[in-house]
């Protein structure tokens, strides 16, 4: 019962892991140089932002529906 639980929110906590790293790769080695770029101005903001972007990911690459979803 609570290794389902684990299972359920592991995928969700790895998609948003990895987009915070890469929004903060994206900060150190694109970013914007005069500051004017809302979201990769600064680094919290663009960790926030692709961490954001890989929760909703881990959604959709979701195995659990078994193509009842309701979308």
């Amino acid at each position: 019962m609570i290794k389902e639980k684990i299972k359920k929110y592991i995928r969700p906590i790895i998609f948003t892991l990895v987009g915070a790293v890469i929004g903060l790769l994206y900060y150190k080695f694109v970013g914007c140089s005069t500051g004017t770029c809302v979201i990769t101005s600064n680094p919290i903001s663009s960790m926030l932002y692709m961490g954001l972007v890989g929760f909703l990911l881990s959604g959709v690459f979701c195995k659990g529906c078994g193509g009842t979803c309701n979308m």
